[in-house]
């Protein structure tokens, strides 16, 4: 039968099911077929702690949200467009996210008695009205699945388990997905298993091959591509791009890179991807603790490394003690704390800008650390690089602050050119650099009057032997002192180094274009697409809107003040209680508006758009 196609100009989906049941890889498949086709596209990857949660529960269900477009994005979309559920645990999990008028693909195998009354329903929601106002295909995705692999060797419930490649086929069909990248993929994945490389390939072509057949489905849908800069792009996570960031630093730095981690969620994709690298002079080790990690990637930078330690916030807190000796050692090491909702355990596998004062000030005595922060995807390969300049040149330990929702969500990303990327390239200190010189003497607290920045002595470069250790050093000799002069001078010395890194930071940037706004939303972090996606919705109502978005954190760029001071009104939106803008109020004196959410979910644009139009439209506002 011929079917038509309707054009679109963007689509949310979200796949949902049990954790374990391949609801992450059907997702990142499409989303992989999507980059190639050329779309823009933003995910939102939403998963149980539990390495098996249990099967059919609210706990359990993991999901998947793409949202691809012929245009430029900024988020996964606030509401699924289509929601494909898996079971009933999914279907009542995510029903409250979707918009009537939505459409709703729902696996009807296991809607038995049993299975909803385990999720809190009495009676079926596909035939007791809950449904009403959605689009709904009720199909047996489970027993289709089973009939297209009837004639295979596998049991029922390993040929049931491909039921996943089978909405993807499906969908793969209703959106015109290319195919021949995920089929390649499947041949590779199992390339030691064929039986199930067959199985999943043919459960692919029959959920394709349904939605072309079935009168269930008579409309399919293109979305075409984006009108991008030209150049070459890949789709990227957050942590893949932050790893490859570092490497680069290596690179343009001409150092060895060296990562003392621990494992921890969300953190260790880059462990895991830097360890592949070693023909890039990257050396990774995987302590036994966070202690351990962090202690080997100073020792690292201590020997001419550039170093580096991963954790998120509970593993930020085990490394404190050494993070202060890094300080008092001045020796470059970048920290990445990949974020998650806390306290202590918390939520290990949801997003949260809840560490900012921790990395701020979570250490004891006055230890102060520059604090840098990515702001999308892509965005942390760039912060990874700006990490590593400023740890090189200052000779200081630096924070990296991602987090949950951009170490898994991923997008398009254009590949640099190498030459466009800054030199790091350091000088080690060979010579004796004391008064005289002649007579030998080294000053390893000796610094450069521009940076403040201290020699780099390679341990084994004759006549440079010095003394480390985390009591107190003595201006220029680096001897141990507890005169209370020098610990005074050392103290404000440290701190006006790490201040002194605003004099190096570009102009902030503001989003501004009627150039009228009288309401300036500052954000940092992961919050740059949700502030973004809800300002365009601000001016599409007739408003005016300025933005400006914080990547350098301690310090903040030189001109912040200056910005603040040209707004009446400074909104500040923050997945955590606060934080950036108890900072702003202290420094500034500036009351910002402070809108917070901790709900290890990122903001969704259309609720910041509507308080932020409350804001502007408040008869306080002078226009």
């Amino acid at each position: 039968m011929s079917k038509s196609v309707q054009q679109l100009d963007q689509v949310v989906i979200r796949i949902a099911g049990d954790s374990g049941d391949g609801m992450q890889l059907t997702g990142d498949r499409f989303t992989q077929e999507t980059a190639v086709f050329g779309n823009d596209l933003s995910t939102l990857p939403n998963f149980p702690a539990e390495i098996r949660a249990p099967q059919g529960t609210l706990a359990g269900v993991s999901s998947f949200q793409l949202h691809f477009a012929d245009h430029d994005i900024l988020t996964p979309g606030d509401r699924p467009d289509v929601l494909v559920a898996m079971n009933p645990a999914a279907l009542k999990a995510n029903l409250g996210d979707v918009p009537k008028g939505a459409t709703l693909i729902v696996d009807t195998h296991d809607f038995t008695t049993r299975a909803l009354a385990r999720v809190g329903w009495n009676s079926n929601p596909l035939e007791d009205g809950t449904l009403d106002g959605f689009t709904v295909h009720a199909i047996e995705l489970t027993q289709l699945t089973l009939d297209a692999l009837a004639g295979t060797e596998l049991s029922r419930k390993d040929a049931g388990r491909s039921k996943n490649m089978f909405a993807l086929g499906l969908l793969s069909w209703m959106y015109s997905r290319p195919t021949e990248g995920t089929l390649n993929f499947i041949r590779t994945k199992f390339a030691n298993k064929p039986d199930i490389a067959d199985a999943n390939i043919a459960a692919f072509k029959a959920g394709w091959n349904y939605g072309e057949t079935t009168e269930a489905f008579a409309v399919s849908y293109e979305v075409k591509p984006a009108v991008i800069p030209a150049g070459t792009y890949r789709n990227i996570s957050g942590n893949l791009a932050l790893a490859y960031g570092l490497i680069a630093a290596a690179q343009r730095a001409n150092l060895p890179l060296f990562l003392g981690a621990y494992p921890i969620t969300p953190a260790s994709d880059i462990l895991h991807e830097l360890s592949k690298h070693k023909r890039f002079n990257v050396r990774t080790f995987q302590a036994e603790d966070e202690i351990a990690g962090i202690g080997a990637a100073l020792g690292a930078a201590f020997g001419g490394a550039l170093a580096v330690t991963t954790s998120s916030g509970p593993g930020i807190a085990l490394k404190g003690e050494t993070i202060g000796l890094a300080v008092s050692l001045e020796l470059p090491l970048v920290i990445c704390d990949i974020q998650r909702g806390g306290p202590s355990t918390g939520l290990p596998t949801k997003t949260e800008q809840s560490d900012l004062l921790q990395a701020m000030y979570g250490r004891n005595g006055e230890a102060p650390v520059p604090i840098v922060a990515a702001q999308s995807p892509g965005d942390c390969f760039d912060a990874a690089v700006e990490a590593a300049r400023i740890a090189l040149t200052y000779r200081t330990p630096v924070f990296l602050l991602s987090d949950g929702y951009l170490a898994n969500g991923s997008e398009p990303w254009r590949v640099p050119e190498v030459d466009d990327l800054p030199d790091l390239s350091v000088e080690f200190t060979t010579q004796p650099n004391g008064e005289g010189a002649e007579d030998g003497t080294f000053l390893p607290y000796l610094r450069d009057p521009e940076t403040l920045a201290r020699p780099w002595a390679v341990p084994g470069t004759p006549g440079l032997e010095h003394r480390i250790g985390g009591i107190e050093k003595a201006d220029r000799t680096g001897n141990i002192s507890y005169d209370p002069d020098n610990h005074d001078f050392m103290t404000r010395t440290r701190q006006a180094k790490v201040d002194g890194i605003a004099r190096s930071l570009a102009p902030l940037e503001v989003d501004d274009p009627d150039g009228d706004a009288r309401v300036l939303v500052l954000g940092w972090g992961s919050t740059y697409g949700p502030i973004g996606a809800a300002c365009r919705q601000v001016r599409a109502a007739g408003a005016s809107i300025a933005q400006a978005h914080l990547r350098h954190l301690n310090p903040f760029p030189a001109d912040l003040g200056d910005l603040l001071a040209r707004y009446d009104k400074v909104v500040i939106p923050e997945m955590n209680l606060g934080q950036l803008a108890t900072l702003i109020r202290a420094k500034y004196l500036v009351d910002a508006i402070s809108v917070t959410q901790v709900r290890g979910l990122p903001f969704k644009a259309d609720e910041l758009s509507e308080m932020l139009l409350g804001v502007i439209h408040q008869g306080v506002i002078h226009q």
